[in-house]
């Protein structure tokens, strides 16, 4: 099943499929969700997800087919590799 990206809308809850909050939706950029920088989980930051991990999007919700702590590992990387440098998720990354 393909989730719709037109579906996530901007201020949805996103959480894991443990329930556990990971974040609020800034918006849709490409094939990635970007989370809001002022929730409490983003430590001021905005963090972006892969579109392929949302499970399903209901009721105001975006799910993840990973658990909240799976989910922040993965920003948690995609921040150290790609931190300024607008590069999509999984990309080949090259030096300064």
């Amino acid at each position: 099943m393909s989730i719709d990206p037109g579906a996530i809308q901007e201020h949805m809850a996103v959480l894991g499929s443990d329930g556990g909050p990971v974040g609020t939706v800034d918006k849709v950029e490409g094939r990635r969700l970007k989370l809001t920088r002022r929730d409490p989980e983003a430590g001021g930051a905005h963090h972006y997800l892969p579109l392929a991990l949302v499970a399903s999007v209901e009721g105001g919700t975006v799910r993840l087919a990973r658990t909240a702590a799976q989910a922040r590992e993965v920003w948690e990387a995609e921040a150290a590799g790609s931190e300024g440098r607008g590069v999509e998720p999984g990309a080949p990354t090259s030096g300064p």
